[in-house]
């Protein structure tokens, strides 16, 4: 029964995704329906959807998911005018998968590809952050993509940004980060980064 449920729930926002996107992107921060239980949706650390843990292996399916995703505090949801269901997401909701760096009169500009196909330039409004990573001793970089949603961006693209960045003096301290959309984004103390270069 409750396998039922979860399909009813999964073709009701499908469908709901699938009319919204027809008239552009879904004004989800607008909706806030009633919780309606959580789905039984995971986002795995390397970007993967799985439904019923199974992995979703229609792009479009998941591009119409990640159209109707919403963050409330730390947790997750599929929403439609109607209804909002819980979903899994181990680490980011989105990766970043691809990098173009543009330069433009006022400087540098990174523009990010998802694995989703949306891309994010990054600046003011889509800041990078850089989050220790205890096991290996190095950064995760994340890219703000909307509404409090972000994609990890993976270690290729990392080292992409390492060869990119350069040392600026803050608070009387020499610091290693990058620069785009005339913001400058500080992944660590420059001595910290040097062997990455």
């Amino acid at each position: 029964m409750a396998q039922k449920t979860d399909q009813a729930g999964f073709d009701a926002i499908a469908g709901t995704a699938r009319d919204a996107s027809r008239k552009g992107p879904p004004p989800v921060h607008l909706w806030n329906p009633p919780f309606c239980g959580d789905l039984d949706m995971r986002i795995a650390s390397d970007g993967t959807w799985f439904y019923l843990k199974t992995p979703i292996g229609r792009p479009a399916l998941v591009k119409l998911f990640a159209s109707v995703l919403k963050r409330e505090n730390d947790k997750y949801f599929l929403v439609t005018p109607v209804e909002k269901c819980g979903i899994v997401v181990e680490d980011a909701p989105f990766l970043a998968v691809e990098l173009k760096a543009e330069k433009t009169a006022q400087g540098q500009v990174l523009h990010f590809r998802t694995n989703v196909d949306d891309w994010v330039a990054c600046g003011r409004d889509h800041t990078l952050r850089f989050e220790p990573e205890p096991e290996t001793g190095g950064l995760k970089p994340y890219l703000h993509v909307r509404r409090n949603l972000w994609a990890k961006v993976t270690r290729a693209l990392f080292y992409d940004l390492v060869d990119l960045g350069e040392e600026r003096m803050i608070g009387g301290e020499r610091v290693f980060g990058i620069a785009s959309g005339g913001e400058f984004f500080a992944m660590a103390p420059a001595a910290n980064l040097r062997d990455l270069r």
